[in-house]
């Protein structure tokens, strides 16, 4: 499949690197806002085709596939732009800015017959089933807390702490933190409550977010744009619990008994970059003629969208474009 790529940072990199180590996909076209930077991401990626604009890239009749790696700011506009060329979009999280973004998206996808899914790479990955599967299969009983973390210190990236591009922790690292609560006990969540700390600049720099479900479960994960955390996950049950490194991208999964004596470690597979289950299943799904994926449908989206624009609610946070 041939895949172009809309922006040339650093994460339209990793993409560029996994797509080279697949035999399912090739990297085909790259477009950038300045036709220099996307001829130098070109030569050094090996794609064949480099733009100056967007809309050179979109219209390009050889693109299969088109990945959004722009700022989320950015993702609605360029959705938009693919969904009316008719092009299919794997797009990176956050999906959209708001819920009514995303709406709108899905929307447009269904009249246009457009296979459109967000790029959250941790829906996609064998790790997701082994945990779910590991959780299923009773050894550490019935879970009742599961807690999380995902913090790194990257106030100094501008974008990422200007409110007028969607900055702040709840879009680039909070929505790995729900997602994590979300793919073990789901959507039913009976409530919520948060805790926020502003930067200088206006948006979310710390936070935690404790989401409330049936059976008396709660999840709460943390998130700051300050530090390095843990970036570790804990489901507890009650016999046992199971911990997992690095929640946006694990890379072990160590089962413990209530004494914390050690039970069992799930293997994770070797992976190119753990970006490629994205692309693997927007492959497959685009050849099905599917509009949306099985592992990220476009309702279930949405959701995470709605519940971050009722927390930004909570917190008084509103980007100034809104």
């Amino acid at each position: 499949m041939k895949v172009g790529i809309l922006g040339a940072g650093a994460i339209a990199e990793i993409m560029a690197n996994t797509i080279n180590g697949m035999e399912e996909a090739e990297c085909y076209a790259i477009a950038s806002r300045t036709l220099s930077k996307a001829e130098d991401f070109k030569n050094k990626f090996g794609f064949k085709k480099a733009y100056g604009s967007y809309e050179e890239l979109v219209a390009d009749p050889e693109v299969e596939l088109i990945y959004i790696a722009t700022p989320h700011s950015r993702h609605y506009e360029d959705m938009k732009l693919c969904i009316k060329n008719h092009k299919p979009v794997l797009c990176e999280k956050a999906f959209t800015v708001n819920a009514n973004q995303a709406k709108e998206i899905k929307r447009l996808a269904k009249e246009n017959n457009v296979f459109v899914t967000e790029a959250i790479w941790t829906r996609y990955m064998p790790s997701r089933s082994l945990i779910n599967e590991t959780i299923k299969s009773g050894i550490i009983g019935d879970v009742k807390f599961i807690t999380g973390d995902l913090s790194y210190p990257i106030t100094f990236k501008p974008r990422l702490v200007d409110p007028n591009l969607a900055g702040g922790s709840l879009l680039d690292l909070g929505v790995y933190g729900i997602n994590f609560a979300s793919m073990i006990m789901g959507d039913d969540i009976e409530g919520y409550t948060t805790s926020m700390q502003l930067t200088d600049t206006g948006v979310d720099g710390n936070e935690t977010i404790t989401l409330m479900y049936p059976n008396k479960v709660m999840a709460t994960v943390t998130h700051s744009m300050y530090v390095r955390g843990s970036r570790k996950g804990i489901v507890s049950g009650d016999k046992g619990y199971i911990v997992i490194e690095n929640i946006n991208n694990p890379f072990s999964v160590k089962v413990y008994d209530p004494d914390d004596n050690f039970i069992k470690e799930v293997e994770i597979p070797n992976q190119i970059t753990g970006y490629e289950y994205e692309v693997l299943e927007a492959k497959k799904c685009i050849e099905e003629g599917r509009i949306e994926s099985y592992s990220m449908p476009l309702d279930e989206t949405i959701k995470i969208m709605e519940l971050m624009d009722n927390i930004r609610k909570d917190w008084g946070l509103k980007y100034p474009f809104e």
